[in-house]
């Protein structure tokens, strides 16, 4: 049995067998280490023993996951390992700020005009793309080979419509190849068409600016600013609103992105056994490969294709979004607070040297003043981390601190599952779930809330956000209140 040894009120470590080397860091406060459960606990162990890793980090929402747990940092020096990044390669959050007062969407009939309006310009489901709605972007093979090699370019948002200063919100505007070069892309791209690696890449680019399935989803909301002098002049470099509305998206690279990422996993799998090496703790999900290899260009390479598409994924999700609220609120504005992900590998200085972080369902937290965001519109602040909640009980908006260089520069993406869907979905009981939301007022596209996805599946919000808090990794600035979901549904309201 696997135990956390708490240090302070939301930090401990979970020691190695034999002590064989650093522990592992646990950012939680005991209501969180009481649900971790031994599935999770091993997964991060059996990371941080494998091949090159010096250092894994176990955030509060952590939790069985794709050999890793998801929530977790993962450091190394030397490695790369795909299964740490996850098959949704750069799975983030974006958020954009409208110049509309709350009181202005009080009335359902307007939120369920805006439900319909966003609804005709960015769909939802597996395998839905711009064709299957009526008012979205038209992109061909030879725009999407543009936007998976270039990301965010100038030219890229101009035919897409996006404006060309939200790249500056970006975490990561673009990413270039294993050499950092444009044509390392070109060429790999190439040779995935050539190899027929990603079969139909006319509809995989389609599926731009659109939510996919599962966990991913579009929401309306109502920023509440902490009313606290040491924040204002943060909320107001974010570009925050107090009492305004605002709009959370999560997603990913979608189709483009999976296939990347399984056809990875497949290939290293394949060389696993040429080589005769044994698997990390036995889990093919934990696949790697040394820097340097062909095996770990190719990934590279793949990695930035599929974040390339996230990226612009965002951008255009909320250009589009932006003119839904147009159409129906005539002489609206908005503008990109930020876009930034929790399925990726950077290369980051850790502890002074040049490291791999892998970020399985976590999030960049860097403080002002930090060298990393130099030239950025977050220099003197930090950057925004956008942490998901559920939409009963709110999401927020946080800043980085200091004691975030304990954890790699990282924190937790968001709550969190505390029950898989399954058990969700024959724990937990529809009306009930229903009538929640129509309590709180909150809005959604379908007949029937996803009960997998019910506010209950997910971890207690303000445990987590406490955790956090409380270790000093971060802090709030702002809530985000929803007032409609938009989710993937088989039985749409039109």
């Amino acid at each position: 049995m696997n135990t956390i040894h708490p240090t302070d009120e939301a930090l401990g470590f979970l020691p190695l067998p034999a002590s064989e080397g650093k522990p592992i860091t646990v950012v939680a406060n005991e209501a969180i280490r009481n649900g971790f459960d031994d599935t999770c606990l091993q997964q991060a162990i059996n990371s941080r023993l494998a091949p090159g890793v010096t250092d894994v980090v176990l955030n509060p929402d952590g939790h069985a996951g794709y050999g890793a747990p998801i929530g977790c940092v993962m450091v190394s020096p030397t490695h790369i390992y795909p299964g740490p990044v996850g098959v949704d390669i750069k799975c983030s959050m974006s958020l954009l700020q409208l110049d509309i007062p709350e009181d202005v969407i009080t009335d359902r009939r307007v939120r369920r005009a805006l439900i319909k309006a966003i609804t005709e310009r960015t769909p939802t489901g597996a395998g839905r793309g711009q064709r299957s709605v009526k008012k979205g972007r038209r992109i061909g093979h030879d725009l999407g080979a543009k936007v998976v090699t270039e990301g965010a370019s100038e030219a890229v948002c101009a035919e897409l419509g996006i404006p060309a200063h939200w790249a500056s919100r970006c975490e990561d505007s673009f990413h270039r190849g294993h050499d950092g070069t444009l044509d390392a892309l070109q060429e790999r791209l190439e040779l995935i068409l050539t190899e027929k690696r990603v079969k139909h890449f006319g509809d995989k680019v389609g599926q731009l600016g659109s939510y996919g399935g599962g966990n991913h989803f579009g929401e309306c909301e109502i920023t509440r600013v902490i009313d606290r002098p040491s924040l204002q002049a943060t909320a107001e470099t974010f570009g925050l609103r107090d009492g305004h509305v605002s709009f959370l998206s999560h997603c990913g690279s979608r189709g483009f992105g999976n296939l990347l990422a399984m056809a990875q996993f497949k290939d290293l799998e394949r060389r696993f056994e040429t080589w005769n090496t044994p698997y990390p703790a036995n889990d093919k999900k934990l696949v790697y490969a040394p820097l340097g290899t062909p095996e770990a260009n190719a990934y590279l390479d793949d990695m930035a294709l599929g974040s390339n598409f996230a990226t612009v994924n965002h951008l255009l999700i909320n250009a589009l979004v932006l003119e839904a609220f147009q159409e129906v609120l005539p002489g609206a504005t908005g503008n990109l607070v930020s876009f930034i992900s929790h399925n990726i590998a950077r290369e980051e200085l850790v502890d002074g040297k040049k490291s791999w972080v892998h970020r399985k369902g976590a999030t960049r937290a860097v403080p002002g003043g930090h060298f990393s965001l130099k030239d950025t519109p977050f220099a003197e602040t930090g950057h925004p981390i956008l942490l998901p909640g559920n939409p009963r009980d709110g999401s927020a908006v946080m800043v980085a601190r200091g004691g975030a260089e304990r954890t790699a520069w990282s924190v937790n993406h968001g709550a969190g599952r505390q029950m898989g869907r399954r058990h969700a979905a024959r724990t937990l009981d529809q009306k009930t779930v229903d009538a929640d939301f129509d309590s709180n007022d909150i809005l959604f596209n379908s007949r029937k809330y996803p009960i997998d996805e019910a506010p209950d599946a997910y971890k207690d919000f303000g445990e987590v956000l406490h955790s956090v808090e409380a270790a000093g990794l971060a802090e709030s600035v702002a809530r985000l209140d929803a007032r409609f979901v938009i989710k993937d549904s088989a039985e749409a309201d039109d």
